[in-house]
């Protein structure tokens, strides 16, 4: 077999990459790369653009150190029996992709994910090389994502969070039995045991920090997860639950949904067809009330048929055409727990209102400067100045609030 250069390794290894969507670089922090001589600032082919909680666009690069694999999961593209064309990098090949990227301006940081090779222990061995490297040798102080390996030795994971920001541990299926039955060599209680000490460390780390600005940094952009939609049966309430779980369980810092898209080859196990991407979307809408607007995963899917949310409106839209009697929300009177229920209203607008009706009472106009738009939160709210009147009970509500929503989506599409 012809030995293949740097860029067709790339070419490979990128693409194989394109799978994994727990990729971001949110929560990372500068090391001080300027103060040590280094290069690289988390502030500051195979390329992903990942956004910080404050919008910005950080561009990493993206690949697997190699897309062999002794593991055999039916719904990877790199399990041991597909026949897809292999490739691997060594340690320095990774390590001087990721600088001469950085130096052209091509990126910010590295996602490092990879297939199984030998053992557990000696695959996260070479990706805890490569971060190590970046950091000691060479003073990186760009963004690092290593995606670790639950079944690896505690003392590599240990390591790996002493130079990476962010560290993942995908779960990929939300059941155990799935995980079993599509994921032969992977076990769900050692996925979340795995996590839960990765939690412990991170929350130490935190500790020590605060008694001392010296002590070492430790993975301080958090770790996260992947799950699959539709590969297998679980419906969107077993996911959410399974993601509540790990938030409140393991400390979670984020959990990324990816639609299961049909690959080459594929094990007689999988669905035929991918899931509506719009499902994708509903989860990812659905997670946010979890993790920022007080929804429990019981009141989000209240009301759904078969367990799964409603693909024409959003969820937080279809909680409140539930509960019709919750509103409508007065925001010159309401606590921040029912303005953040408002469809159309966002952490940053229910901020913004706390504080200027503090000054006198809000009129529409008012609220409009302060959120930008009220067009989707008129029917559920009250203002100095505004009553909705029989609209919130009208019986059409629902079709009038769909028909926006879908004239969005086509135009963003």
């Amino acid at each position: 077999m012809a030995q293949l250069d740097r860029s067709q390794k790339l070419k490979i290894l990128a693409d194989a990459a394109k799978y994994d969507a727990s990729c971001a670089s949110s929560g990372s922090v500068k090391r001080g790369s300027s103060k040590t001589g280094g290069i690289g600032s988390t502030t500051g082919m195979g390329i992903c653009h990942s956004y910080a909680p404050d919008g910005r666009c950080i561009s990493l690069l993206k690949i697997l150190l190699t897309n062999y694999c002794m593991f055999d999961c039916h719904y990877c593209i790199n399990r041991s029996s597909s026949g897809v064309r292999r490739a691997a990098f060594t340690v320095d090949e990774v390590v001087d992709l990721t600088l001469d990227f950085y130096k052209r301006n091509y990126i910010e940081g590295l996602f490092l994910s990879s297939g199984i090779i030998r053992s557990p222990d000696y695959t996260m061995e070479l990706l805890v090389q490569v971060a190590k490297k970046l950091r000691i040798e060479h003073k990186f102080g760009g963004y690092i994502h290593l995606k670790t390996i639950p079944e690896a030795d505690p003392d590599l994971l240990a390591d790996a969070g002493l130079y990476a920001d962010r560290l993942s541990i995908n779960i990929e299926l939300p059941d155990d039995k799935a995980i079993a039955e599509l994921a032969p060599e992977k076990s769900g209680p050692l996925i979340r045991k795995t996590m839960a000490d990765l939690s412990g460390r991170i929350t130490e780390a935190k500790v020590e920090r605060r008694k001392s600005r010296k002590a070492p940094l430790f993975a301080p952009g958090g770790h996260s997860t992947q799950m699959i939609v539709g590969a297998d049966a679980s419906d969107d309430a077993t996911i959410l639950q399974t993601s509540s779980k790990l938030y409140t369980g393991v400390g979670l810092k984020r959990v990324y949904y990816s639609a299961f898209s049909p690959i080459p080859d594929a094990s007689k196990r999988l669905p035929l067809a991918a899931p509506p991407l719009m499902r994708e979307h509903r989860l990812y809408q659905a997670d946010w009330m979890l993790r920022f607007y007080g929804f429990s995963v019981g009141e989000i899917l209240g009301g759904a048929q078969g367990g799964h949310l409603d693909l024409e409106v959003d969820p937080k839209l279809a909680w409140a055409l539930m509960n019709r009697d919750q509103f409508p929300v007065d925001l010159n009177r309401a606590p921040r727990e029912m303005l953040l229920r408002v469809p159309g209203l966002g952490t940053k607008g229910v901020g913004a209102i706390l504080r200027a009706r503090r000054f006198g009472r809000l009129r529409l106009a008012d609220v409009e400067r302060l959120c930008r738009s009220t067009k989707k939160m008129r029917a559920w709210i009250i203002a100095a100045d505004w009553q909705p009147g029989r609209w919130l009970d009208g019986a059409n509500l629902r079709s009038q609030m769909v028909r926006p929503a879908r004239q969005m989506e086509l135009f963003a599409a």
